[in-house]
């Protein structure tokens, strides 16, 4: 089976889910996480509006992806916060941050709170939207009207806001820094309140996730490589929402490789794709998409709280039941495994047996598809006859510790 990873993710969503959106009519009183969407299509001129529930209070729950794993959320849980969400939207030009209309959405997104709104409707909000680089909504219609109650911010995305001379670069790291959660920056960095005052604008959903991810991730990068090496060969493991990870630490200077499998969720297929850097960071688009940036993100992150650096090889396989629920799902996936207690291994051939072992597919497709780890397997004059018998794995028991012992 031959066929691309946005292909294959949009044939899988048009294959396998339903419409269980929220019934709306042409008027909604109700909450917003708070939230905002901002389309792609059409740029410069694109469609924003807000993301409302039509439950009062608090509704952060419904667009704070960080708690939904370390909460045990279940994927049909998180989809039906996510279909709860109604989508308002409107054409507005991506420069005309001033409108009263786009000042309410970053009242919105700067809000510390659930934010109280009532929206008016042109027609019955219809549909839903799953994707692999943004979280799922519900229904979606034309606003007429939008009004929210006023909110109080949140005092570091205000000091952004408030800041027109603070890059929006420098703003994305410094609230990283002072632990924002990554969906508040993200959602503050798309509507256009960082930056230099005359150069602000809206930046859709989907290209914002990337960049506020890539920013971090190459920041991290530069702090990262200062460090010493990590001693041994580890692996770092989760599983949830129908996904499995492996994270393989290699005692080197960066090198990552991202590589994922679909098993068996739509039929009988099995899809794997893989990109890879060495060194410095990629210059070029991912072939693989937002998730590669968010991946490399959540890695990195853990090797500067630990101060240390390492090259990583990541492995993921998502199986039956999977369902596209955006790039979160990679990002908060990786952070958790690198929580977990490290496996240390004596060899790369170990801690990749270890890792393989796990998974569904047999070692040598993942090699197949790796050009970084078939470099490694090189290296290290691993043949690839020894990884053959795949059922045979689990016994090999290769030495490893737990690297909190």
């Amino acid at each position: 089976m031959s066929i691309g990873k946005a292909e294959y993710l949009r044939t899988l969503t048009t294959s396998t889910l339903q419409g269980r959106s929220v019934p709306i009519g042409t008027e909604l009183d109700g909450s917003s996480p708070p939230s905002i969407f901002i389309g792609s299509a059409g740029y410069p001129k694109v469609f924003a509006g807000p993301l409302i529930t039509p439950e009062h209070g608090d509704t952060g729950v419904y667009d704070t992806p960080e708690s939904w794993i370390p909460a045990k959320k279940s994927q049909e849980e998180i989809i039906g916060y996510r279909l709860g969400l109604v989508r308002g939207k409107r054409l507005v030009e991506t420069t005309d941050i001033h409108s009263r209309f786009v000042s309410q959405l970053q009242e919105i997104v700067l809000s510390d709170t659930s934010v109280e709104s009532e929206a008016a409707f042109l027609e019955v909000p219809t549909g839903f939207s799953f994707s692999e680089e943004h979280a799922p909504f519900g229904p979606s219609a034309s606003i007429d009207k939008l009004s929210c109650e006023p909110v109080r911010w949140n005092h570091h995305l205000e000091r952004a806001f408030d800041d027109t001379d603070l890059l929006a670069r420098d703003a994305v790291i410094n609230l990283h820094k002072e632990k924002v959660p990554f969906s508040s920056i993200q959602k503050a960095f798309s509507a256009g309140t960082m930056g230099n005052g005359k150069k602000r604008h809206l930046v859709p959903t989907r290209w914002s996730i990337t960049a506020v991810d890539s920013t971090l991730a190459n920041h991290l990068f530069h702090q990262v490589k200062k460090f010493s090496l990590i001693d041994s060969w580890r692996v770092h493991e989760f599983s949830s929402l129908h996904n499995r990870y492996a994270v393989i630490l290699t005692p080197t200077g960066w090198q990552y490789e991202w590589t994922e499998a679909f098993i068996r969720v739509l039929g009988d297929e099995e899809l794997i794709f893989s990109d890879s850097e060495i060194k410095s960071p990629k210059t070029e688009y991912s072939t693989v998409g937002g998730c590669y940036y968010t991946c490399k993100m959540a890695i990195l992150e853990a090797l500067l709280r630990e101060q240390k650096q390492a090259g990583a090889i990541v492995l993921r396989e998502a199986t039956e039941g999977y369902v596209p629920l955006g790039v979160f799902n990679v990002r908060e996936n990786v952070r958790n495994a690198m929580l977990t207690k490290g496996l240390e291994f004596e060899t790369f051939k170990d801690a990749f047996s270890y890792a393989s072992g796990k998974m569904t597919l047999k070692p040598e497709q993942f090699i197949t598809s790796g050009k970084l780890l078939r470099s490694l397997m090189k290296e290290q004059q691993t043949r690839l006859s020894d990884f053959s018998h795949h059922k045979n794995l689990m016994l090999m028991r290769p030495k490893y510790k737990s690297t909190e012992e």
